[in-house]
């Protein structure tokens, strides 16, 4: 299949535990925004390779990848602009053959970040005993990591970002792998709107618009003074939930009242939809699926039990509510 295109452009992406080689027959591929960490040596070996093939840069027969396209519920879903959860686009077709993924279409940038690197963080996860949750964490300096959850709009990017700049070392924005209590950060961009936050920052920094209008894109280094970290020991996890109208501070929770709402806004085969996914890479074995399936769930009740859980209404604009619930966690 490689015979018939040119690939015109490649980085071999850094996530921590893996690395992912992104190629496109673009010279110039806006998913590579997306990533913040690139490895210095470009013909090392990737774990997994993501090819995205613009069907307008080069006009490849039908006949190339018609024969191949996955018979698989992602596969299919696809070939109808559905990407995952709620991104859409042109019609796409997906080949996979082991831990390559071939996809041939338009817009492909809205793949990768969007499906491929949440699919690879999931399988990947699965086959060497981590869990995949959607979670930024920080540490602080001798307090172990926090782990930081919450649905779309509840607070975690200034959460994140306020602890950092008042101390606590950066461990990842969105994606987060766990093995034995261990918390593994995934590299990544980070996007921001111009708001009472990040509008100074935005400014300070000179920071790059992003493919999406109104988003900016930096990374932790740009950000926070002090170095990122790959992994700590977990110490505390927090439902971000900010409701300037409700009750301020953080509030203990039960591990079971934490892991009800990490069921739905964490837990990475749940909350990015991958169910279908992680049945087909376990090539629809049911017992293989469901010990896998399992053994996660078990993980993520271990990890809350060793825990201490918090729900955080927190103003972290506010410098005394941030500096008593930073004093709160690292306590």
């Amino acid at each position: 299949m490689m015979d018939n295109f040119t690939i015109r452009s490649s980085r071999l992406v850094d996530l921590n535990l893996l690395r992912v080689r992104i190629s496109s027959n673009l010279e110039e591929f806006a998913a590579y925004s997306y990533f913040s960490s690139f490895c210095p040596d470009d013909r090392a070996e990737a774990d997994y390779e993501v090819v995205c093939i613009d069907l307008d840069r080069d006009a490849i027969p039908e006949s190339v990848y018609a024969d191949k396209v996955d018979n698989t519920f992602r596969g299919k879903r696809f070939k109808a602009g559905y990407y995952l959860v709620h991104y859409f686009g042109e019609p796409a077709y997906l080949v996979t053959v082991g831990r390559r993924f071939h996809v041939f279409g338009r817009g492909l940038e809205k793949t990768v970040w969007p499906y491929f690197v949440k699919h690879i963080l999931t399988i990947y996860a699965a086959d060497h005993g981590y869990l995949h949750l959607k979670a930024a964490s920080f540490e602080l300096p001798g307090s172990g990591a926090t782990l930081l959850i919450g649905r779309n709009g509840a607070g975690k990017t200034v959460f994140l970002t306020k602890a950092c700049l008042s101390g606590a070392r950066f461990i990842s924005n969105t994606h987060t792998l766990v093995r034995s209590g261990v918390a593994h950060g995934v590299p990544s961009s980070i996007r921001v709107r111009r708001d009472r936050c990040f509008g100074e920052l935005i400014d300070r920094h000179k920071l790059t618009p992003h493919m999406e209008s109104g988003d900016y894109v930096t990374d932790a280094s740009t950000l926070f003074d002090s170095p990122q970290l790959d992994r700590a020991p977990v110490r505390n996890v927090v439902i971000a939930d900010y409701n300037p109208a409700s009750g301020q501070g953080l509030k203990r929770i039960s591990p079971s009242a934490a892991g009800t709402f990490m069921e739905q806004f964490s837990f990475a085969v749940t909350t990015y939809g991958l169910k279908d996914d992680l049945l087909a890479h376990h090539r629809s074995d049911f017992d293989e699926y469901v010990e896998s399936l399992g053994r996660m769930r078990h993980q993520l009740t271990e990890l809350l039990e060793g825990a201490r859980c918090f729900r955080a209404n927190v103003d972290m604009l506010d410098s005394d509510a941030r500096a008593t619930a930073l004093r709160q966690l690292a306590g």
